[in-house]
């Protein structure tokens, strides 16, 4: 194989893992800064980073690869940046989109509002500890590994934003925050 077929190889393989992945990797990152375009901004650039590295990430998990990569970035964009203007009115108060199974869809869409404005009250570490605990299911070993803490300060955040999700007057006399 040449060394041209060996790049359109990779590129094939990359494009394919874009296609199949990019919408669950935007969806991470609504959920971790509730911004649509800041999201597609961060998985924009984790995916440069990731297509750089692909032939060595591309054989191990290439998914968590990126994932971890969408969370850093989210995590080095607010540190880098606290100073930068918070969006505020306009299609920027669009909320992060969570799926439950409802009969009434007005009801499902009050529920993602809520939830929504909620996790907006928890700290960076605490919301990036939910989205990878209840949203992407991991393990608090996983979500330690992800976010290169302990699995003791995963086990503390945890139970700090569940707290605060449980009292947050959004949440309040809902089904929502009933299951939280």
């Amino acid at each position: 194989m040449t060394g041209e077929d060996m790049r359109q190889s990779r590129d094939e393989e990359f494009t394919a893992f874009v296609v199949a992945r990019s919408a669950r990797l935007v969806h991470i990152a609504r959920m971790l800064c509730g911004d649509p375009a800041l999201a597609e901004d961060l998985v924009q650039t984790a995916l440069e980073k990731a297509y750089q590295r692909w032939d060595r990430i591309e054989l191990g998990d290439p998914f968590g690869y990126v994932r971890q990569a969408v969370v850093n970035q989210h995590l080095s964009w607010v540190r880098r940046r606290p100073w930068r203007e918070r969006p505020s009115g306009g299609a920027a108060e669009l909320e992060p989109e969570l799926t439950w199974s409802v009969t009434d869809p007005a009801a499902g869409v009050d529920r993602r509002l809520a939830v929504g404005r909620a996790l907006r009250h928890l700290t960076r570490r605490e919301r990036a500890v939910i989205v990878l605990r209840y949203v992407e299911d991991l393990t608090e070993a996983d979500t330690a590994a992800v976010l290169g803490v302990a699995v003791g300060t995963i086990k503390s955040a945890n139970a700090r934003a569940l707290r605060k999700l449980r009292e947050a007057p959004e949440l309040s006399g809902s089904e929502v925050g009933e299951h939280v």
